[in-house]
């Protein structure tokens, strides 16, 4: 029997769910379907430049599972780009995640918060310095 599949957690969901290519009626395009999830692993990994090691940690998945994840979502979008087709963005298994993070700097202890899907802060906003952590996980 399969393990059932954990959730994924997206810190990001716009409004847009569908792109097609222009000048091509619906009725005559093929498509593709992209997952929630699939999405926010292309904009982790190929839009923010994370490591798959700390995109799976901001998605709750190992390494080798967003590997998979982004391997699948960059095939998808590939076979849309390259053959014509029509890209529609829904299912997965899920769980949006929004509101601020909140982090605090190992130099000084300053607090801040960060919104989900603005990536892992570079550094304390007071001190400058990089050794900042996560404090606070809202999951």
């Amino acid at each position: 029997m399969v393990r059932p599949q954990k959730n994924r957690i997206v810190a990001f969901n716009p409004d847009v769910s569908y792109f097609k290519p222009r000048g091509i009626p619906m009725v005559e395009l093929d498509e593709v379907q992209l997952k929630v999830d699939e999405r926010e692993a292309i904009r982790l990994s190929d839009l923010l430049g994370l490591s798959h090691e700390e995109a799976g940690r901001h998605m709750g998945v190992s390494r080798a599972t967003f590997g998979r994840i982004v391997q699948h979502a960059r095939k998808a979008v590939a076979d849309a780009l390259i053959n014509g087709k029509a890209i529609n963005i829904e299912g997965g298994n899920y769980k949006i995640i929004d509101g601020p993070r909140v982090f605090q700097c190992d130099h000084c202890n300053h607090r801040w918060e960060a919104p989900f899907g603005s990536g892992r802060p570079e550094g304390c906003p007071e001190c400058n310095h990089d050794n900042v952590y996560r404090i606070s996980h809202n999951r």
